[in-house]
């Protein structure tokens, strides 16, 4: 059976996490979140540990049970250089 991400995991944004967010905005991308988007908890190379990033920048690893941004993700399975 394949694990599913949790709520606390995926969000969409509200008008509160927009708020909280779009200082730093997205952590993969850069660019500020919208209302409405979704977004996920994921691990990346950034420092600080797990932030917010848009879900189109992310990748789900079963095997870690978490998102992980996409570019992270792709150097660690060797996919890219």
């Amino acid at each position: 059976m394949a694990v599913k991400p949790t709520s606390k995991q995926k969000i969409m944004i509200d008008l509160q996490k927009l708020n909280e967010l779009n200082a730093d905005g997205c952590a993969a991308c850069g660019n500020k979140f919208k209302l409405g988007e979704t977004a996920v908890v994921a691990c990346g190379a950034w420092a600080g540990g797990a932030k917010f990033i848009h879900e189109n920048e992310a990748v789900w690893d079963a095997e870690s049970r978490s998102f992980v941004e996409r570019r992270c993700f792709e150097t660690r399975r060797g996919k890219i250089g």
